[in-house]
């Protein structure tokens, strides 16, 4: 495993491929990882560079995570567990960070373009199905009209047979009726050293509008990115043992612990407060005394700020 994982890290506005691949031989059997993989939920580290936008396949997502990376740029992760798109990407190189926050999911399938040399252990050892390029034929190709490396594509099918269902998603999240009170916003802004996200709100698609880098994020699948609930989460971020190839550090999200965060939903947001007590828990969010908060249906966002 370690070469395809290192190796994958070299390397039109859309995937040339439709990201359906080659079907299912007849006859033809599960393997002993994919029974297991079944009922464990997909992630995919997306690029978020200017270069690699717009995205394929965000739509479908049920949960994206946005973390800091070296520079102060941003990445993506997505997990799906409900339907799978086509195609998803571009897929970029996984962190450290991306290890504690799966820890929450029953062996979740990790979708990657590959990793530094000395976290490779770490992937190797941690309680997940890695699966960067080379392990599984057919899983990857590489678009056209972009530059490496933000031209690589995952067709989610090649590497599990079906989405394995919202249970999958042992995230600790809560869907029902808003919480009560809440502030009127029309939008609101998160800030990175090298990145910004605005969330607008949006009656007409009962979502908020996701704008990145001061540009409308848009799919080349299915149109607008416009989560029905976002997330702020206000985590500590300190210094990991990695590098870039510039010497900038990749710096370590905390998502294990407590704190404060913003919860966005129905054009409102709600002050709350986050807890998980360890990686293999999800994360629960409560108002000031004590009650769960629902999130609305349909997809959710977290953002990562500094706290």
């Amino acid at each position: 495993m370690a070469a395809s994982l290192t190796a994958g890290c070299t390397g039109g506005d859309g995937p040339a491929d439709d990201g359906r691949g080659r079907g299912r031989e007849p006859g033809a059997t599960d393997s002993p990882e994919s029974r297991t993989a079944r009922g464990s939920v997909l992630a995919v580290k997306i690029d978020n560079a200017r270069r690699a936008r717009p995205h394929t396949g965000l739509n479908a997502a049920d949960v994206v995570y946005v973390e800091q990376v070296e520079g102060g740029m941003s990445r993506l992760m997505a997990v799906y567990a409900t339907r799978f798109p086509h195609a998803v990407g571009p897929v970029r190189s996984a962190r450290e960070t991306d290890l504690e926050l799966l820890g929450q999911f029953d062996r979740p399938t990790l979708a990657f373009s590959g990793a530094q040399r000395k976290l490779l252990p770490l992937i190797e050892q941690a309680p997940l199905r890695a699966e960067p390029p080379g392990l599984t034929p057919g899983a990857y190709y590489r678009g056209t009209g972009r530059p490496a490396p933000h031209n690589l594509y995952l067709r989610p099918g090649a590497l599990l047979p079906e989405p394995p269902g919202p249970d999958a998603l042992t995230t600790g999240f809560r869907y029902g009726a808003a919480p009560s009170g809440g502030t009127e916003v029309a939008a609101r802004t998160v800030s990175y050293p090298a990145a910004r996200f605005t969330f607008t709100w949006s009656q007409r698609r009962d979502g908020w509008l996701v704008s990145m880098d001061g540009t409308a994020a848009t799919t080349t699948d299915a149109g607008p990115v416009a989560p029905a609930t976002v997330v702020v989460q206000y985590v500590k971020l300190r210094a990991s043992d990695y590098y870039d190839s510039l010497g900038n550090n990749t710096p370590f999200t905390e998502t294990v612990g407590s704190g404060r965060a913003e919860v966005l939903r129905d054009g409102k947001v709600h002050e709350v407060r986050w807890k998980r007590g360890s990686a293999s828990e999800g994360t629960l969010f409560t108002t000031n005394d004590g009650a769960p908060v629902n999130f609305a249906e349909g997809q959710v966002w977290v953002v990562f700020a500094k706290a």
